[in-house]
C-alpha cells in the first residue's frame, strides 16, 4: 500500500514522501496513529494544502520536545529491585518502569518513547534511549539496583555483584579444623 508520511518515521521516511509499506504495518500503525495517509489523489491534494500547517506543528512540538530533552539527557534514575547473589534480577525492568521512574523525577515521559530493545535483567547502570519527537532522542541512565545504598555504591563505580570469594587454600584448612575437631570428640 501507497502512503503519505505526515510526520518523519524512522527507518522509512521524512515528512511528505510517499512511500510503499506492507498493508497491516499501514492498517495497523501508521494510518490509525495518525502518521500517515492513503496515497489517493484527493488525500495528495489535501496533503499539499495543509503541509505548511502540518511542518509548523512538526517544529513546534520538536522545540517542545528539545526542551525537555536537554532538561533529560544525561539524567540518572534509580530502580530497586530484588536480585540474587550474582547480579540477576528476579523478573525484569520494562519500558512501563523506566517511565515511570522518570515521571517520578518530573519529566512526563510515555512507555512508548522509552527504547529498550529489551527489558533489563541484571543490576548495574544501564544507558536508555528515550525518543522524545523522531528527531529527538536523549539518553537516560537507569540504575538498577537491591537498595538505595547498593544504587549510590554504584554510582562510584563499584561492582556490587561480586561475593568473597574464599581461597581453596583457606577453605582446605576450615574444612581440616572442622574434621580435626569432630575427630578429637570420638576418641
Amino acid at each position: 500500500m501507497e502512503v503519505i508520511l505526515l510526520e518523519r518515521v524512522p527507518k522509512l521516511g521524512q515528512m511528505g514522501e510517499t512511500v510503499r509499506v506492507k498493508d497491516g504495518f499501514a492498517r495497523n500503525f501508521l494510518l490509525p496513529r495518525g502518521k500517515a495517509l492513503r496515497a489517493t489523489e484527493a488525500n495528495k491534494k489535501r496533503f499539499e494544502t495543509q503541509r505548511t500547517q502540518l511542518e509548523a506543528r512538526n517544529l513546534e512540538m520538536k522545540g517542545e520536545a528539545e526542551k525537555v530533552g536537554a532538561e533529560l539527557d544525561g539524567k540518572t534514575y534509580v530502580i530497586i529491585r530484588q536480585a540474587g547473589e550474582t547480579g540477576q534480577l528476579y523478573g525484569s525492568v520494562s519500558t512501563r518502569d523506566i517511565a515511570d521512574a522518570i515521571s517520578a523525577g518530573g519529566v512526563s515521559v510515555n512507555r512508548t518513547q522509552v527504547a529498550v530493545l529489551h527489558p533489563i535483567k541484571t543490576l548495574g547502570l544501564h544507558a536508555v534511549p528515550v525518543r522524545l519527537h523522531p528527531e529527538v532522542e536523549v539518553k537516560v541512565t537507569i540504575n538498577v539496583a537491591r537498595s538505595q545504598e547498593e544504587a549510590e555504591r554504584q554510582e562510584r563505580g563499584e561492582d556490587v555483584t561480586v561475593r568473597e570469594e574464599t581461597s581453596m587454600d583457606a577453605l582446605g584448612l576450615e574444612v581440616g579444623a572442622a574434621l580435626a575437631e569432630a575427630g578429637g570428640d570420638e576418641g
